[in-house]
Order: C-alpha cells, then sequence, then structure tokens
C-alpha cells in the first residue's frame, strides 16, 4: 500500500519497487529487465500458492475440535468495520513510531511476529507431514486443555489435540523462526508471510457474497485513500520490521541469495481477494454440479487484477495500491459470469454454513477439482 525504502521493506499492501540504503549515502537501485520479470514473476507465483492452496483447505470445516482448526466466520457487520478497525491500528502505529523509539517498538513486533510466525508455519506443515511421514512410526497423541470455572461453571477456553508429528513441524518452525529473528533473511521472511497468507484464506470464512463485496469495497476506499491521501502508510511501511509481505530480490541474477534489492507485495493483497475467492469455491462446491467455474473465474481475474497493478505501476512510476485493481477484478468478473449464467440471485443467497465431513478439506476439494476435469 505503500512506498518502501529500506533493503527489507515492511508494508502491508503494496507491491512496489524498493531502495538500497548505503551506509552513509543513499542511492536509486535501477533493476535490469530480466531482474524485475524474475522479481514480480516470483512474487505472483508466491501469491496464487497460498490463495489456490487455502481456498482448497477451507472448502469444509474440519471434524477436529481444535480451536486453531476452526475457522473464523466475517459477518456483514465485522466486514463494515474492518476499514474503520484497520484505520485506527494504522495511524495508532504511525503515532507510536513518531513518539517512541522505532527500535524498541520494532523488537516487540519481531518477538510477536516469531511466535504467531512459528504456529502459522506448524499449521501450514502439518497435513504435508501428515502424509510423508511412515505410518508404522511411533505417533503419540498429547492434548492442551484450559478450562475456567469448576463444577457446572466449568468452560473450556482452549483445547488443542496433537501428535509427535505436530511436534515435529513445531521443531522445523522454531529453526525458520529463530534463523528470521537472528538474521531477518527474505527467504525466512517469506516462508512466514506465505504461511500466514495460507492460514488466513483457510481459516477466514465469509459467510456470504454480499459480506465479501463489503469487506472488499471498504478496504478498496482504505488503500487509495491511505496510499493516496496521506503520508501515513508511508511512514508506518517505512518503519514496520514484519513478516507481513513477501519479498524477491530484484539483483538475484547478480547478488545470489545474498541480494537486497526487493519488490514486495503485502499480505493484504494475498488474504483479503484470498477469502473472497475460497468463498467462491465453496459456493461451487454447494452448486453440486462438479465444476468450479467462479473458483477458476475468480482466480483469473486475481491473476489479471495483479498484473495490471504491476503494469500501471512500471509505466507510472509510481506505488500503487493493488486493491485498486485487483477488488473490481475479482469481483466483477465472477459476478458477470454468474449474470450470463442466470446464477447471480443463487451466488447472493449463498450462506455459508458450517459442516462436517469425512474427509480433509484439501483431499475433497483435489477430488472434486479432479472430477471436473475428467468431465471437460
Amino acid at each position: 500500500m505503500a512506498e518502501m525504502e529500506s533493503p527489507l521493506p515492511a508494508d502491508n499492501t503494496t507491491l512496489n519497487d524498493t531502495e538500497t540504503i548505503a551506509a552513509n549515502a543513499t542511492a536509486r537501485f535501477v533493476a535490469t529487465p530480466e531482474g524485475s520479470a524474475v522479481a514480480y514473476g516470483s512474487l505472483v507465483l508466491m501469491a496464487l500458492l497460498p490463495i489456490f492452496f487455502g481456498a482448497l483447505r477451507s472448502v469444509s470445516c474440519a471434524k477436529s475440535k481444535n480451536s486453531s482448526d476452526m475457522p473464523e466466520t466475517i459477518t456483514s457487520r465485522d466486514a463494515a468495520r474492518f476499514p474503520i478497525i484497520a484505520s485506527c491500528t494504522l495511524f495508532g502505529l504511525y503515532l507510536f513510531f513518531k513518539i517512541f523509539s522505532q527500535e524498541y517498538i520494532n523488537l516487540l513486533l519481531s518477538m510477536y511476529f516469531f511466535i504467531l510466525g512459528i504456529l502459522a508455519l506448524s499449521h501450514t506443515l502439518s497435513p504435508t507431514m501428515n502424509k510423508i511421514i511412515p505410518t508404522n512410526l511411533p505417533n503419540k497423541q498429547y492434548q492442551l486443555l484450559f478450562t475456567q470455572g469448576t463444577g457446572e461453571t466449568k468452560e473450556e477456553i482452549v483445547n488443542y489435540e496433537f501428535d509427535t508429528k505436530d511436534l515435529v513441524c513445531l521443531a522445523f518452525s522454531s529453526v525458520i523462526g529463530v534463523w528470521y529473528l537472528l538474521k531477518k533473511h527474505w527467504i525466512a521472511n517469506n516462508l512466514f508471510g506465505l504461511a500466514f497468507a495460507l492460514n488466513g484464506v483457510e481459516l477466514l470464512h465469509l459467510n456470504n457474497v454480499s459480506t465479501g463485496c463489503i469487506l472488499l469495497g471498504g478496504l478498496f476506499i482504505y488503500d487509495v485513500f491511505w496510499v493516496f491521501g496521506t503520508n501515513v502508510m508511508v511512514t508506518v511501511a517505512k518503519s514496520f520490521e514484519a513478516p507481513i509481505k513477501l519479498v524477491f530480490p530484484q539483483d538475484l541474477l547478480e547478488k545470489g541469495l545474498a541480494a537486497n534489492n526487493f519488490a514486495m507485495l503485502g499480505l493484504g493483497d494475498i488474504v483479503i481477494p484470498g477469502i473472497f475467492i475460497a468463498l467462491l469455491l465453496r459456493f461451487d462446491v454447494s452448486l453440486k454440479k462438479n465444476s468450479r467455474t467462479y473458483f477458476y473465474t475468480s482466480f483469473f481475474a486475481y491473476v489479471f487484477g495483479l498484473g495490471l497493478t504491476i503494469y500501471v505501476m512500471h509505466t507510472f512510476k509510481h506505488a500503487q495500491p493493488a486493491l485498486l485493481y485487483l477488488v473490481p477484478a475479482c469481483i466483477g468478473f465472477p459476478v458477470t459470469v454468474a449474470l450470463v449464467k442466470g446464477e447471480l440471485t443463487e451466488m447472493f443467497r449463498y450462506e455459508e454454513k458450517t459442516a462436517l465431513c469425512d474427509k480433509e478439506p484439501l483431499d475433497e476439494a483435489t477430488d472434486d477439482l479432479k472430477e471436473s476435469k475428467k468431465e471437460q
């Protein structure tokens, strides 16, 4: 959402070139066409991965009693308030960075995202770990239970079940977390960023299409206002150090893994459209037609909007709020298709209901997609 000038920018909804900061002077880095193509192509690919797999994993609610597996449903009231809350949070951070030492604030933020990143990456890797580890290996079950009160007034606060495989994921994620905390390396940043994005798309559920339109519309205005209307977003983005963006070096071909001139994409530009795309996939499933028309349409719309953002940014040489292009595309394309197919009313009447299923969400959605391809 804002222009960055640090070697590892910290923005939450912007796709933009960055500048190299030297010890005594700042010089504008000019990326080669090849370097830019590699960087932005990689960012687009990385953005699509959490949306695609997060949408598949969001198809249905898991049977697990783990509180971490239960989706958070966003209602129309939540969607209407979200841009206001986001604006207050953004302006609050702006004041904090103006009043207090940036070093101490970022130290607290680093510790906070260190813990969150480990948990998010563990949750992301858990399904894969369950498939690759041999079933004949010992796998003990554990339960973390926190309750409040006693007797009839006893209430569960946390009820988390996990096993040995989850502990392996946690150990691996902790290594990545320490790497990020000590080095702030861009690969570690991206691993955490991808985990945050995938978990967001998977676990944040819009209850209907109208709510999605309200949320995307409100954040469309939020994005445009704070990028073009004030310097608040730019100031916070320059000061904020956290894995809330995906980055890829434009000088990778010249410097390898030590590259430090980054193009970036904020996680907000992935998660916000992503939860709407995931909703449309669940709407496709509810139609029971073995077709994923609206999912594929919105997925293509996202690629189109992101590509348009990059094109406009390089044409006008100015940072662009990506939601300015993503929101009209992600809403307009599937709505147009629904209008042509005569399913517009059905789309807006669709109401998400929590349902249990026998299969894992990813497995069921993958099977549906395979059946759809066979019929085509």
